[in-house]
């Protein structure tokens, strides 16, 4: 098994999917890094890419080919200014060519150059390939997008690499059982473990200041999507719900700015309701911003990128009004590492899982999270990933026209509630009375993908996706 760092599993990045969105742009941008090191990019007069499977299916209510277009022009997910993406796409679509890697300019038509296959490659459903020509070559290489911003190649040449990392940390973790005996040999909380762990990685400031980026990210995307109106793009005319139900719940209480604002939400009514409405507002306004191809955090997907920032914003204003910036990097790192075991064990991709890959893991993630920092043993920790996961087992995705919109959107918000309440159900529970552990959940999901059909693996070629018809939106 591979080395996954919590900062692997929580990244920053541009909506609307990590499988579709931010893979292929971290592929072109590795397969930029591959022509460069070949000495090719200097002599490059074109340059194709080619689309397989769901990647093809989904492409362009994903947005995947305007990544592809990003990745190529050198942009970078994690800082490019969101604002500018339109600009870019606008001048190469008009222009016909691409300044590639910041380099050189070649000729694009990105209606010719970007080939939609629908056939699968074997090894795996988010396939895509690029091709560049010289006047004396012809040179491809294929990318692998496998949920959550994860690329690889079918040769997985870093596996290696990643296999002697593992091998530096003093607690390598494969699975949940591994995760609790370190627990229980050395008397330390889950997150305590996995802080040792990232700590042979990089210094512990780093790992704070890192914690607190991606947490301020989240918080940002939460504000601007509580703070936006109008209605989302791509043709389904969805109006967005998080601005006008926000409005109902704050009122006319002042603040000026993201942390201002959530001190204000503390002091709100917290009624059975409200905190049913603000945790699916918080849900809602991250996959709204999500969907206009705005800034979030993989946590571990795109689409499911809702859940974890909700319930963490539910503990830090209403259940916990003294949290701090400890509370936060504990919880994060609890969300980390069982979004990795969920990615060793299983898949985080809902083309190879459907949707219980991407929200029922964040629902799992965050109901971890949310049940150490309520003071949670690891044992009702795990307890607590294992009661949200299992009650998402075989959720499909099926997105309506592609777009991760509907249902996608409303599933975070139920992604989070579940989390809350797998979370109390876990605090209410002696560990010697489960009945399942969270590894046999873990088996039985990845079984459960595989014997899925396909057409519920975000193809959008089954459930919703054909039952609705774009005419209806």
């Amino acid at each position: 098994m591979e080395c996954i760092s919590v900062f692997d599993m929580l990244k920053i990045g541009v909506g609307p999917s990590s499988s579709h969105t931010l893979g292929p742009w971290r592929a072109a941008e590795q397969f930029l890094a591959e022509i460069r090191e070949r000495n090719l990019i200097d002599n490059i007069n074109r340059i194709k890419v080619d689309l397989y499977g769901s990647l093809s299916l989904t492409g362009h209510g994903h947005a995947t080919d305007l990544a592809v277009m990003l990745g190529l022009s050198g942009a970078d997910p994690e800082y490019i200014p969101v604002e500018s993406i339109d600009v870019i796409i606008t001048a190469i679509k008009n222009k016909k060519e691409i300044f590639l890697g910041n380099e050189i300019i070649i000729p694009f038509d990105f209606e010719k150059d970007i080939v939609f296959n629908k056939n699968f490659l074997p090894f795996h459903a988010n396939g895509l390939t690029f091709t560049i020509y010289t006047d004396d070559e012809e040179y491809s290489s294929t990318f692998y997008s496998i949920g959550g911003g994860f690329v690889v190649k079918e040769d997985r040449e870093h596996s290696k690499e990643n296999k002697e990392i593992k091998g530096t940390f003093p607690y390598p973790i494969d699975k949940a059982a591994e995760l609790l005996e370190y627990c229980q040999k050395e008397n330390k909380k889950i997150s305590e473990i996995v802080l040792e762990n990232e700590k042979s990685m990089r210094s512990e400031e780093e790992i704070n200041h890192e914690l607190m980026r991606i947490w301020n990210t989240m918080l940002e995307c939460i504000y601007i999507g509580c703070h936006s109106e109008g209605t989302l793009p791509g043709g389904l005319n969805v109006r967005r719900r998080a601005y006008d139900m926000h409005k109902n719940l704050i009122g006319v209480l002042p603040y000026d700015n993201p942390q201002s604002w959530l001190e204000t939400i503390r002091l709100t009514e917290v009624k059975f309701r409200q905190i049913l409405k603000w945790v699916s507002c918080f849900a809602l306004a991250v996959n709204e911003v999500n969907a206009s191809l705005g800034r979030v955090v993989t946590a571990p997907t795109n689409g499911s990128a809702g859940v974890i920032p909700a319930v963490l914003m539910y503990y830090m204003v209403i259940e916990n009004h003294e949290a701090n910036d400890e509370h936060i990097k504990q919880f994060l790192m609890v969300a980390g590492e069982i979004g990795s075991i969920f990615k060793k064990g299983a898949t985080i991709s809902a083309a190879m899982g459907g949707c219980q890959a991407e929200i029922g893991v964040s629902s799992a993630m965050a109901a971890a999270a949310l049940c150490e920092v309520m003071g949670g043993t690891p044992e009702q920790v795990l307890m607590a990933a294992e009661i949200a996961m299992e009650h998402h087992l075989g959720l499909t995705c099926d997105p309506i026209g592609g777009l991760v919109q509907i249902p996608c959107i409303e599933r975070n918000t139920m992604g989070a509630i579940k989390a809350i309440n797998a979370a109390e159900l876990a605090m209410e529970t002696d560990p010697k009375n489960a009945k399942v552990p969270l590894d046999k959940v873990v088996d039985t999901m990845w079984q459960t993908a595989k014997d899925m059909n396909n057409k519920y693996k975000e193809t959008s070629e089954g459930g919703l996706a054909v039952a609705v018809n774009l005419a209806d939106c």
